[in-house]
This record gives C-alpha cells, sequence and structure tokens, in this order.
C-alpha cells in the first residue's frame, strides 16, 4: 500500500544521540566507565557494581572466545531467572560478538528443543534446576558448549554454599541430571579471568539478540533485534522516563523476568546506561519473600503489570513497607486495569505509567508521560516512533475510529528469523509493522489499545472488546481478577463467558451481571460467569483468554 499525504500518523519526538553508539557493547563500555563505583543488580542480598559486571562479563567473553569454536554471529541460549548470572552472561557473550537467544526457564522439553534447534544456538548456560531437560533434547539441537550454574553462584561463601545446597538436598529442586561435557560456569569465570579478552566490533545492523515471541498463533518465532534495535529503544525509554530519574541514584525493582524483552530492555539496556541499580527478584510469585525483600529498601522506581499490582496491594505487609521514595511505577506486558491502577496509588502514593509494546519493537512503542498520565491509554508514540491504524483492506483509518495498529520506527525488529514470509506478512514495503492490537488514536495524541484483533467477541454482529469488559468487572470491590472470552453461542454466534477470582465467597453470578449492567451495553453484558481459584497465566503473569477460549471448545 503507498503512503498517502492525508495518512493520520502520529509521531512522536525526534530521536536524539542514536548515532553516537556503534553496538549494545558501545553503550555498556560508556556506562562502566562512568559508574564503575554504583550498585548494578542486587539480587537474594548480593550486590554487584557496575565494575564488576565489566570484570566478570570481560572473563566469560574471554572464555568463550579462547575455550569454544564459537565466532561472532553465532547464536547463544542463556536459560535463567533473575539472578546475577543474567546480566554477566548477556554482556560477556555480546562482548564475544555472540548473539544472545534468551530463554524461558520454565520451558518444557519441547518448548526447549524447538528453540534451540530454530536458533542454531551452539551454545548455552543453564540453570542447573533445568538441566535434566536439557539432557533429554541435546542430541536434537546444535549445541556443542554446555555451561551449568547453579542458583547462587555469585554469591559469596557461606552464603553460596548454603543457598545452593538448601536448593538442591532441601527443596530437591535440582533433578539429577547427566551432562558429561558441561562445564561449570564458576569455573568458566574462574578460567576466563586468566584469558584475554580481545574486543569485538559490530555494527548498528548486527543481530544482538532473538528474542522469541510467546507463540500465541503457533509455534514461536525468533524476532531478529539488532543493536541498532536495542540501542535506539534504550534511547527512547530514557528520552520517555529519564527526566524523572537521576543517573545512578535510583533503585528499581524487577519482578519481571530479564529473559522477557521488557525487562531485559528496561533493566538491561536502560537502567545500565543510565548507571541505576537494578533489584531482581528470584521468584515474584512467592510473594511473602518477594515483600520480605523489599523491606526496609528506600526503593525509587518499580516495574510491573496488573496482575502483580492487584496481588501486592491485597496483601497487608506489602502495605505496611515504605513507599516515601518510590517516584515512578511502570505497567506494561498486559492492559492496566483502573481499579489496579487507583489500588496502587491508594496504596503506594505513586501513579502508574503504562507503557506498550511488543517482542517485535523491543519493545516500546508508546508510553504515558509521568506528568500526565491518561489512565486507558498507552500514552504517547516514543521518540522516533510512528503510529498508525488500518481497516482490514489496509486503508488507514481516521482518528477516532477502531483499526489495526502500524508500528514504524528505529526498534521494529528485523524480520523473523528464517521466516521470510512471515517477516513480509508483517511488515510492508514501507516498513510499518502490523501488530495485530486494535487501537483507537485519540486527537490529543495518546494512543488507546481496544483489543488483539484474535480476542474480539462478535456477539450478534456487533464487536465486543474483552478489555473493556474486564475493566469494568475488575472495579467490582470483590473481584481480583477476571478475564473475558467469546463462546459459541447459537442465537448470537459468540456469547461472553467471564472467569474471574473473587476474594468474597458469598458473590454470585447474578450480583455479577447487574454490576455489569450499570456500565455496559446489553450485548457487552457478560452471559456466563464462571468462578475460579486463579486464572492461567504465561511466565510472566499475563492471562491466557487463549487457554480458556481452548477449554471451552473442547468442553462443548
Amino acid at each position: 500500500m503507498s503512503e498517502h499525504a492525508n495518512t493520520h500518523i502520529l509521531r512522536g519526538p525526534a530521536l536524539e544521540g542514536l548515532d553516537q553508539y556503534n553496538s549494545v557493547t558501545d553503550v555498556f563500555h560508556s556506562a562502566v566507565k562512568r559508574f564503575a563505583n554504583k550498585p548494578a543488580f542486587t539480587c537474594m542480598g548480593k550486590t554487584i557494581t557496575f565494575a564488576e559486571l565489566d570484570r566478570l562479563s570481560a572473563d566469560f567473553a574471554a572464555w568463550l572466545q579462547h575455550e569454544t569454536d564459537l565466532v561472532p554471529g553465532d547464536r547463544i541460549a542463556i536459560q535463567l531467572p533473575n539472578v546475577l548470572q543474567f546480566p554477566v552472561a548477556v554482556f560477556g557473550a555480546l562482548r564475544a560478538g555472540l548473539v544472545v537467544v534468551n530463554t524461558n526457564p520454565l520451558y518444557t522439553e519441547r518448548e526447549m528443543a524447538h528453540q534451540f534447534k530454530d536458533s542454531n544456538a551452539k551454545a548455552i548456560l543453564i540453570l542447573a534446576n533445568m538441566a535434566d531437560k536439557l539432557e533429554k533434547v541435546l542430541d536434537k539441537t546444535e549445541i556443542k558448549h554446555v555451561m551449568v550454574t547453579q542458583l547462587a553462584d555469585l554469591h559469596d561463601v557461606p552464603k553460596r554454599w548454603l543457598i545452593n545446597a538448601v536448593v538442591k538436598h532441601v527443596k530437591k529442586m535440582v533433578p539429577a541430571y547427566s551432562l558429561p561435557s558441561a562445564v561449570s560456569f564458576r569455573d568458566v569465570l574462574k578460567k576466563g579471568a586468566s584469558l584475554s579478552h580481545n574486543e569485538v566490533s559490530r555494527t548498528m545492523d548486527d543481530l544482538a539478540a532473538l528474542q522469541y515471541t510467546g507463540g500465541t498463533t503457533g509455534l514461536p518465532k525468533g524476532a531478529m533485534l539488532t543493536h541498532r534495535n536495542l540501542v535506539a529503544n534504550m534511547l527512547q525509554a530514557r528520552a520517555a522516563i529519564g527526566e524523572h530519574l537521576t543517573d545512578g541514584e535510583e533503585l528499581v525493582v524487577a519482578p519481571l523476568p530479564v529473559y522477557h524483552i521488557y525487562t531485559f530492555t528496561v533493566n538491561c539496556l536502560f537502567l545500565m546506561e543510565t548507571g541505576n541499580h537494578s533489584l531482581l527478584i528470584t521468584n515474584p510469585r512467592d510473594l511473602p519473600s518477594f515483600v520480605k525483600e523489599l523491606k526496609g529498601l528506600p526503593f525509587t522506581g518499580f516495574i510491573g503489570l496488573n496482575t502483580l499490582f492487584n496481588a501486592l496491594c491485597n496483601r497487608d505487609d506489602f502495605k505496611q513497607l515504605d513507599f516515601s521514595k518510590l517516584k515512578l511505577t511502570i505497567s506494561g506486558g498486559m492492559a492496566l486495569t483502573k481499579a489496579a491502577a487507583q489500588r496502587w496509588e491508594e496504596t503506594t502514593g505513586c501513579p502508574i505509567a503504562e507503557g506498550y509494546g511488543l517482542t517485535e519493537t523491543s519493545p516500546i512503542v508508546s508510553f504515558n508521560p509521568t506528568n500526565a498520565i491518561q489512565l486507558g491509554t498507552i500514552g504517547k508514540p516514543v521518540a522516533g516512533t510512528s503510529v498508525k491504524v488500518i481497516d482490514a483492506d489496509g486503508n488507514d483509518v481516521a482518528m477516532g475510529e477502531p483499526g489495526e495498529l502500524c508500528v514504524q520506527g528505529p526498534q521494529v525488529m528485523k524480520g523473523y528469523w528464517q521466516r521470510d514470509d512471515e517477516t513480509r506478512n508483517s511488515i510492508d514495503e514501507n516498513g510499518w509493522f502490523h501488530t495485530g492490537d486494535i487501537a483507537v488514536l485519540q486527537d490529543d495524541g495518546y494512543i488507546k489499545i481496544v483489543d488483539r484483533k484474535k480476542d474480539m467477541i462478535l456477539v450478534s454482529g456487533f464487536n465486543v472488546y474483552p478489555n473493556e469488559v474486564e475493566d469494568v468487572v475488575a472495579a467490582h470491590p470483590d473481584i481480583l481478577e477476571a478475564a473475558a472470552v467469546g463462546v459459541p453461542d447459537e442465537d448470537a454466534g459468540e456469547a461472553i463467558k467471564l472467569f474471574v477470582v473473587s476474594k468474597n465467597s458469598e458473590l454470585d453470578a447474578e450480583t455479577l451481571r447487574q454490576w455489569c449492567k450499570k456500565e455496559l451495553t446489553g450485548y457487552k453484558v457478560p452471559k456466563f460467569v464462571e468462578f475460579r481459584d486463579e486464572l492461567p497465566k504465561t511466565n510472566v503473569g499475563k492471562v491466557l483468554r487463549r487457554q480458556l477460549r481452548d477449554e471451552e471448545t473442547n468442553n462443548a
């Protein structure tokens, strides 16, 4: 489709500074010099400074260069939760010129085998807890170099011994495995320290990471993110958020997984570039331990998503924390409900600024200006970014009308790894990435996501967007979580079924439907309501509407 002069496009401000760097490693070298003695990452009570991150990542890079046959451009899988080894490994791999393949540590053997084969990974750093799964799929992959790490490998003794022993022998969290050629991460670093690291020159157009999408429409695909994509998004984050932060002075809580593009870019790149301190939470699902870890810490930033905000605000121990220093809370990953945002602000005194992004856009596309948050929107396009909406035929849609959101900017991926057809289907000839999300562009420059195309429910010919229904239901004082999906209906084609988690066992379906009737047009009111103890979620904490839909289909 050719560009038209009358295209309704929202554009962010100009992006500055992209030409000052040649790669992500360039950014890293600048930051570790500027902030050498400042804390970089803390996990389970252990902190490493930027100088230590520099030294340890150089040791890892040296080992990769001298003790393996890996060459620049080869892929290395990193399958770790939020531990100190993660940033060390990522920056070490990039310094050796490798392409990082971030891998979910909760993957099944089937998912691991697919990602390792698809990416042609030749090396892996894996947590011992899931090494038994690797043993079963290793011969189906091209992986030749295996490094295994235990949870507390970068802690000092005796704490390292204690944590690793408890995890393995008391909690029985490390199943037996046999990987004869594997090398321990501690041995890798020890050997690397005696070797010289040779700087590898990479360009902005070289691949930095293969970031796999969640695979909601089939097998996960690897989004090819270049050094330019990641550096651009880091600078876009700085332009959107940076004015409210002081370089080298912030402590930001990172409970979401660092292998996910959201935390990867914000914590490993943006906060690294600004010299700030990330608190890595290894297991945010263990809420009592999570809250205990926050106790007494003067955290100034918090990165989360809707389900986590809800869960924390429901806890008395969380409400008793000191939030006097908290000045920035960012939400992403899923739609933020007004009820969750209001509860968080009432509890902490800090408003939530919601942003929007995708794996394919490194990820940030838009962000709410922290001094002008508009709840219910995903903010305005970040610097250097243009957005528009189109109809089903690819025609531009006017401001205020819903259509598929398309994004253009330096953070848009190079394409899908080894999937040229899918790349052509998602990025048109003018460089617009078609997100699959339905959005409305407002006259004031803000963007509102209406829903995913595939999640839309068609009731008697009327489009119903689950987010709208869920937002209304979430505002009910007894509701903790809600998800709306479409189920087959003889009369209306589709009917709305609502799944809820309630904190009041007395609440019934009819009461909830009456609540909805006050706020929603008749065809948007759920026909069916099912109460559950919990809703299925992704490893990032996003509610899986698709799984709920599939369950209904299979039970029909």
